[in-house]
């Protein structure tokens, strides 16, 4: 631990935040296959429209099977993109974003490696479909401080909430460091020549039910260290004010429920990397 950072909290309460990543997938819930490969989670109500919309799915018992298993990785994204299309046309995929997400070959300890790509689909159906998906957080310090954005108000997912001063879900093809650094200057103003000592502290894996399906997202966790004199300046629109607070005020602020989940998850990651 650097002295900068002498004052956190005791890691045994960061360690409580850090329990809350995952919650168990509610017990009535369908798996959903690629053939014989389990990629993601189905809330009932969810598997006729599904069941309408990709052609050669079935249910088998507590799984929803799609038969696409023998299609290249191109035709397998064509298909699934455009069932995502219909479901959105239904009213069932809301804050479509128009950008891609990559679908992986499951891995035994996805936080450590990457699996093949199975194919590509909007990133806001992957919650409709439980799929796994990546992101990139960066906890941001100045002096042993933590910078934190609060999201605007008319985000689509937790507005108004305190985040990480840069975070963002990884497009296909895109390294982690790269979206890293490309939402550091979107988000908070980070020039490219601060970021040079960007460094990893590991990564976490959160799963919840929300409103859109099921989040399950495995969480890069990033350290970047800025000058005295840097203050963050939005870029894009997705951030309303910025905070500089101590470890102390940001925990006190995560039992309060100020913080998205997430953010306070990378928060907890990150501070106990550093403790060791």
């Amino acid at each position: 631990m650097s002295s900068a950072d002498a004052s956190l909290p005791p890691p045994s309460a960061w360690r409580a935040q850090l329990a809350l990543a995952r919650e168990p997938v509610p017990g009535d819930w369908l798996r959903w296959c690629l053939g014989g490969i389990e990629l993601g989670w189905l809330a009932p109500a969810r598997v006729a429209p599904l069941l309408a919309v990709l052609e050669g799915s079935r249910v088998e018992g507590r799984r929803l099977v799609w038969a696409g298993q023998d299609l290249a990785p191109a035709e397998r994204s064509r298909r699934m993109q455009g069932a995502a299309l219909r479901l959105r046309d239904l009213g069932l995929i809301p804050g479509w974003r128009g950008e891609a997400y990559a679908c992986e070959q499951p891995v035994e300890a996805p936080e450590r490696q990457r699996g093949a790509s199975l194919f590509e689909m909007e990133r806001a159906a992957f919650r409709f479909f439980g799929l796994q998906s990546r992101a990139a957080h960066v906890n941001g310090f100045c002096a042993g401080r933590l910078w934190c954005g609060r999201r605007a108000p008319d985000k689509a997912t937790d507005p108004g909430l305190l985040d990480n001063l840069a975070a963002g879900g990884l497009p296909a093809g895109e390294a982690l460091a790269d979206c890293a650094r490309r939402e550091l200057f979107e988000e908070a103003g980070v020039p490219a020549a601060l970021t040079a000592g960007l460094r990893e502290q590991g990564a976490v894996q959160v799963r919840r039910p929300v409103a859109e399906g099921l989040h399950d997202e495995v969480l890069q966790v990033f350290r970047l260290d800025l000058p005295e004199d840097f203050r963050p300046r939005n870029q894009d629109g997705e951030v309303s004010e910025f905070l500089c607070l101590s470890p102390d005020q940001a925990l006190a602020r995560c039992q309060a429920g100020e913080f998205t989940r997430d953010a306070a998850v990378v928060m907890a990651c990150g501070l106990l990397a550093d403790a060791v």
